[in-house]
């Protein structure tokens, strides 16, 4: 297993020399120059992520990564810990919402224990347990630097052992919205009430005692905010972790991440802060109904592809944005240029 540090340093900046290229085949088709809008945009970024004049979107694939969280024992969620396991299953038989819509979008689906309580006793996912959930960080860091370290390397060596051309991800963790937003307040300077929300629908009295654990956690722990890696040590998850691994990941192997909601992006901001380059190869896939997810998506300078109000995870959110991304590529592939189409173009500006 290589260090972060030998994996960070394979990151190369996307190649935007084909863009020029890419540009001037979306100009030169049936159609007046940019109207497709942000479906002309998203296929310049699998370009220069991928590096290529024909950027593909044929094999695609979502990680579902797993873990449970310590922090659960200050009730913050309106579930019990025991569902991240059942959930699992839930995947592993197809029964999920992200089954359904990675079906739909042609995605294979990856399910990964990146740190689950209970003792899985079914197969069709990867073990990866790093540890059987997190501490309780209003005690002290939710894990060590090794774990946290082992958990991004982890996400990493999951991404470069797999072949894709885009790579969504996808988390499972009951409380990890908890997590998410303490990452989120650190890094980005903010209050936590700004980026805290009501997850599997807590109610006013669950949410005001989940913004004081995120409180607590961080004064306990003063987590740095300019070392994403003792962020993660100190008020973390495992999946989160993991999900910045496949991020770091996707950008070693030059393709493009399509980063889920609130949780993923969480991972987001761990995987942007340990390298800046990792920004050319992810997109966010839509704007998470939880609170502060725009806050996230800003300070990240993502423009989300999809508003849906949606707020599940999974990689339900990733799932559809692929679907987009694929039709962008079909239109960048199949639709006929002026000259094909015997159609004359305009006359000048």
């Amino acid at each position: 297993m290589k260090s972060l540090e030998n994996y960070l340093s394979m990151i190369k900046p996307a190649d935007k020399s084909v863009l020029e290229t890419v540009q001037k085949r979306l100009d030169s088709q049936t159609k007046p120059r940019g109207s497709l809008g942000r479906l002309e945009s998203l296929c310049k970024q699998v370009a220069a992520a991928q590096g290529r004049v024909d950027p593909v979107c044929e094999k695609k694939v979502i990680f579902i990564l797993a873990g449970d969280h310590g922090v659960v024992a200050e009730g913050v969620s309106a579930y019990p810990q025991s569902v991240t396991g059942q959930m699992v299953l839930n995947f592993v038989n197809g029964g999920a919402g992200v089954n359904v819509l990675a079906k739909h979008a042609g995605c294979g689906v990856v399910i990964v224990d990146m740190g689950v309580a209970a003792d899985l006793d079914f197969d069709g996912y990867i073990d990866k347990k790093i540890d059987p959930g997190t501490k309780n960080f209003t005690e002290g860091p939710a894990m060590t630097r090794e774990q946290a370290e082992k958990s991004i390397v982890t996400g990493i060596e999951l991404a470069l052992d797999n072949e894709f051309d885009i790579l969504g991800t996808g988390d499972m963790g009951i409380g990890n919205t908890t997590p998410s937003a303490a990452i989120a307040s650190v890094i980005m300077g903010v209050n936590a009430e700004d980026v805290t929300g009501r997850g599997t629908g807590i109610n006013d009295d669950t949410l005001n005692n989940k913004v004081d654990a995120i409180k607590r956690g961080i004064s306990i722990n003063r987590p740095d905010p300019e070392d994403p890696l003792d962020v993660l040590s100190k008020v973390g998850g495992f999946e989160i972790g993991g999900i910045a691994g496949l991020i770091i990941g996707t950008a070693i192997k030059k393709r493009l991440a399509v980063v889920d909601g609130f949780i993923s992006t969480a991972g987001a901001l761990i995987a942007g802060g340990l390298r800046k380059e990792i920004s050319d190869y992810f997109i966010v896939s839509h704007l998470s109904a939880e609170k502060g997810h725009d806050l996230f998506t800003d300070y990240l300078g993502k423009k989300p592809v999809l508003d849906l109000g949606m707020r599940l995870g999974e990689g339900t959110g990733a799932a559809l944005a692929i679907e987009i991304i694929d039709a962008a590529l079909r239109l960048y592939h199949d639709m006929a240029t002026f000259g094909e189409a015997g159609v004359d173009d305009k006359t000048g500006d």
